[in-house]
C-alpha cells in the first residue's frame, strides 16, 4: 500500500511540476501552452494502451458477458459514491448528498455489495463530482491543460484532484492487503477500458487529430461538470467602432 501511494504521488507531483513550468515555444492554444510535452505523454501513452490495456480489455470483455461486466461497473461506481458524496458536502450540495448517501445504503444492501443498481431505478440517479470539481467550486482555476503518465487527460488543478479522489476511494483505505488492494486498482482500470472498447470503434474511421480532439472533449466535459452543466459564456472582446453605432 505504501509503495503504491508513493508511486501515485511520485506521478503527481512530477506531472504538476511540469505544469508549473514555463516553455519557451509558443502555445498553439491559451489552455494547452505545454502542448509539446502533452503530445509526447499523449503518445507514450498510446504506445502503452496498444501495448498491454486494450489487449488486456479485449480479452476480459471476451471472455466475460455483458451482465457481469455491467454488475463490475456497477460494483466500482458504487464504491467510487464515497467519494461523490465527500465531494457533495465539501460544496455544500446537501440535498444531492442525501440522495447519494441513500444510494449507498440501498445499493449495497439490496444491489448485493453495489453489483446491481437498484438505486437508479428507485429514482436516486448517479451523480459525478470529485474534488476537482470541489477546487472549481471554491474559485480554484484550471491551469493548464495536462497529460499525465498513464493516468491520461488533466489540468493541474485536476491533478491535485486526483490525490484527494486517490485517499478517499475505499479501494484506498478500506483493506490491508496489498494484493487485494492492487487487483481492485486493476479490475476497475481493465473494466473502464473495456467500457471505451465501442466509441473507440466509432471514431476509428474519423479523420481527426485524436490529441486535439481529447484535448477538447476533456476541458468542455470537465467545464460543465464544474458549472454543473451550465458553464460561463465566453467574453468576446470587440473594438470600438466609430463608424458602427452598434458595436462599443
Amino acid at each position: 500500500m505504501n509503495t503504491f501511494c508513493r508511486c501515485f504521488l511520485t506521478t503527481a507531483v512530477a506531472a504538476l511540476l511540469v505544469g508549473c513550468a514555463s516553455t519557451s515555444e509558443p502555445a498553439h492554444d491559451d489552455s494547452d501552452s505545454l502542448e509539446s510535452y502533452n503530445r509526447a505523454m499523449f503518445a507514450f501513452n498510446d504506445a502503452v494502451d496498444k501495448a498491454i490495456f486494450k489487449p488486456a480489455a479485449q480479452v476480459y470483455q471476451a471472455i466475460l458477458p455483458d451482465p457481469v461486466i455491467a454488475s463490475v461497473g456497477n460494483f466500482f461506481s458504487n464504491i467510487n459514491d464515497v467519494v461523490v458524496l465527500i465531494n457533495d458536502l465539501l460544496q455544500f450540495k446537501l440535498h444531492q448528498a442525501a440522495m447519494d448517501s441513500s444510494r449507498i445504503v440501498f445499493n449495497t444492501t439490496f444491489g448485493v455489495a453495489g453489483l446491481f443498481d437498484v438505486a437508479s431505478r428507485m429514482e436516486l440517479p448517479k451523480h459525478d463530482e470529485d474534488f476537482g470539481q470541489t477546487l472549481g467550486y471554491w474559485g480554484i482555476g484550471e491551469g493548464y491543460y495536462l497529460v499525465l503518465p498513464l493516468l491520461g487527460s488533466s489540468t493541474v488543478r485536476d491533478a491535485f484532484g486526483l490525490v484527494g479522489n486517490f485517499y478517499a476511494n475505499p479501494i484506498t483505505w478500506a483493506t490491508d492487503s496489498e494484493a487485494v488492494t492492487w487487483s481492485l486498482w486493476g479490475l476497475d482500470l481493465i473494466n473502464r477500458r473495456a467500457g471505451l472498447l465501442r466509441v473507440e470503434r466509432a471514431f476509428a474511421d474519423a479523420q481527426i487529430d485524436p490529441y486535439s480532439f481529447r484535448r477538447s472533449a476533456y476541458l468542455q466535459m470537465r467545464r460543465n461538470l464544474v458549472y454543473d452543466g451550465n458553464p460561463p459564456k465566453p467574453k468576446f472582446e470587440l473594438e470600438a467602432d466609430p463608424d458602427n453605432p452598434l458595436l462599443p
